[in-house]
């Protein structure tokens, strides 16, 4: 039966060679008994925080398993608002300016699918989340990239941003610190993108999700929407998965322009209705109380970049720029002599090191993904195999 697929908005979709089939694939090798290493999956190794364990529990022991309001619940918005007050001195309406979603990538499809008309352009440095490619496509939209350097950290340059606008472009995305590289943009950089949506008339998609994960003090974290006159014009997202471990409890959020209100929460109203009212619960406390747990992983974070970084650096073959933020190495195999698909192939099968070939995160080839939320111990098996792999490729 012809059912005319893939339809239109999908037939350019990449449908295989992505983290999930490589997860499926490791895990697949892993029940048949070989070690494997799991480094192609950006999830926290971490448990989520008691504190809100416990509230979750609390909130199903008092029955508060029904609807929630569409927008999320008080409690929550009010949380999310005091928490960018401290951190970025923004005055956050939690009332208007707060929904509350089914996770980052809800609020990301929520965002693409009400404010893009067919054909409009959205402006994303690469590499960028393969997610990104997908649902802007879905929305009718049309994805421009704008490579990083390896030169440059990453780090998107504004001068190249400006280059790629054209009389379509609607909004310019950006995501630091970044999925897939680790790079975290300078306030400076931040500075000279906001100049220019505000002078091309534009707007911005800011995805925050990594933003306590930004480590070095010359770069911290600085909110797009925190800067001058950059409110009305930005969509801010972000979750608790990646900052409290709770990437399966499924509760994002996107900071909004008051005015859009009505047309995100219709679009959020198809898509999900309301995010899970027992988990908005734990991650109003994990907002509350968590932060202490949220320090201690960011530390430990750290020393395995380190780890990672270092061992990388003694390998011939390899390049790798030191990430900034996030919790990725996105290092060059060009030196190695084998396409990224080829290599991260062999590596899986020959080693049972997963990783991800760069092209799925709209990168040439030559580059692989590389998580470092795994024990120690692991990174340092996972870099000696690698190491050995390299060695034996250079015979």
């Amino acid at each position: 039966m012809n059912y005319g697929l893939p339809c239109e908005k999908m037939k350019d979709t990449n449908f295989g060679g992505g983290i999930r089939e490589i997860l499926a694939q490791a895990d697949e090798m892993q029940k048949s008994g070989r070690s494997v290493i799991h480094m192609e999956i950006g999830r926290p190794d971490f448990d989520s925080p008691e504190c809100a364990k416990r509230a979750a529990i609390r909130a199903l022991e008092e029955r508060n398993v029904h609807y929630t309001d569409m927008a999320g619940t008080p409690e929550l918005r009010s949380e999310i608002a005091a928490k960018y007050k401290r951190d970025a001195g923004m005055d956050i309406d939690p009332d208007r300016e707060v929904v509350v979603t089914s996770g980052a990538v809800e609020a990301l499809a929520t965002v693409f699918m009400t404010m893009l008309n067919p054909g409009d352009e959205v402006i994303v440095p690469s590499p960028y989340f393969p997610v990104y490619d997908d649902q802007i496509r879905m929305a009718g939209g049309v994805l421009r990239a704008v490579p990083s350097k390896i030169e440059n950290g990453f780090r998107p340059d504004p001068g190249d941003i400006e280059r790629a606008i054209t009389s379509k472009t609607k909004i310019i995305m950006i995501n630091s610190p970044n999925n897939p590289t680790g790079a975290t943009s300078t306030r400076s950089e931040l500075e000279a993108i906001a100049e220019l949506v505000k002078s091309r008339g534009l707007l911005a998609l800011s995805d925050e999700c990594y933003e306590k994960f930004a480590y070095d003090e010359n770069t911290p974290h600085v909110s797009m929407a925190s800067l001058p006159g950059m409110k009305e014009r930005s969509f801010t997202i972000s979750a608790a998965s990646k900052t409290f471990s709770m990437t399966g409890w499924r509760v994002g959020w996107v900071l909004i322009p008051a005015e859009t209100k009505p047309f995100i929460m219709k679009c959020h109203q198809g898509i999900a209705t309301c995010s899970n009212s027992f988990a908005q619960a734990g991650v109003a406390e994990a907002l509350r109380s968590a932060w202490p747990d949220v320090e201690l992983m960011i530390s430990e974070y750290k020393a395995r970049r380190d780890m990672m970084v270092d061992m990388l650096s003694k390998i011939d073959g390899i390049e790798t720029p030191t990430p900034r933020g996030a919790f990725y190495a996105f290092p060059s195999i060009r030196g190695l002599g084998l396409p990224s698909f080829e290599f991260c192939g062999r590596l899986l099968a020959e080693t049972g090191v997963a990783t991800v070939p760069g092209q799925p995160f709209g990168a040439e080839d030559g580059y692989m993904r590389m998580t470092y939320c795994r024990p120690r111990g692991e990174i340092k098996e996972a870099l000696t195999r690698i190491g050995d792999f390299a060695a034996k490729l250079r015979r």
